[in-house]
């Protein structure tokens, strides 16, 4: 599956053969990223993005989940998608990442713009969460950024390397959607 944002930007279901350009790319990223994502531990070799990679594959062939690399001027830049994707309650929790250098283009916003409008549009949701921590100003910009709805605060929500942090839930339905457009 691809889906063309712009003429610089895309996204397409992430494959096998991305492995070493995305470990490539976590591992440039590795310090900047670690201060918010919880398994940069986890991820030490080519194999542990291969690994991942082939359960993103199972995920979206279950239907649970779809993950998606960023395409920015022909190069990955990061990943976004589906974490979850429920479909007797018609609701996805939207997940993503962007390397450092790739910051700034605006990138992410029209990323999660795009992935709204495919959770809505083509797979027929009624609500799409979005969490962050509460002290990930650049991530919960996002949300904020598309109008979603902060629907509450998870205390301890994550185990973060030596510490715990709480979780901004943001959320958006459908008719909240089409309402912006």
């Amino acid at each position: 599956m691809k889906i063309t944002i712009d003429n610089e930007l895309a996204l397409r279901t992430v494959a096998v053969e991305d492995a070493q350009a995305v470990f490539a790319l976590t591992d440039a990223s590795r310090e900047y990223l670690r201060e918010w994502l919880p398994w940069l531990d986890f991820t030490k070799e080519v194999a542990d993005s291969k690994a991942y990679i082939e359960s993103c594959i199972s995920g979206f062939e279950a239907q649970s989940s779809l993950s998606l690399v960023i395409i920015f001027r022909h190069e990955i830049v990061g990943i976004a998608g589906f974490n979850a994707i429920n479909p007797s309650n018609k609701t996805a929790t939207v997940g993503y990442w962007l390397s450092k250098d790739a910051q700034g283009h605006g990138i992410m916003t029209k990323t999660v713009k795009a992935l709204m409008h495919y959770a809505f549009e083509e797979l027929q949701l009624n609500k799409v969460e979005i969490r962050a921590a509460v002290g990930n100003v650049k991530s919960r910009a996002i949300p904020e950024r598309l109008n979603f709805t902060i629907e509450g605060t998870i205390r301890d929500a994550e185990w973060l390397y030596d510490r715990y942090v709480d979780h901004v839930v943001y959320g958006m339905l459908a008719k909240e959607w089409q309402a912006l457009l």
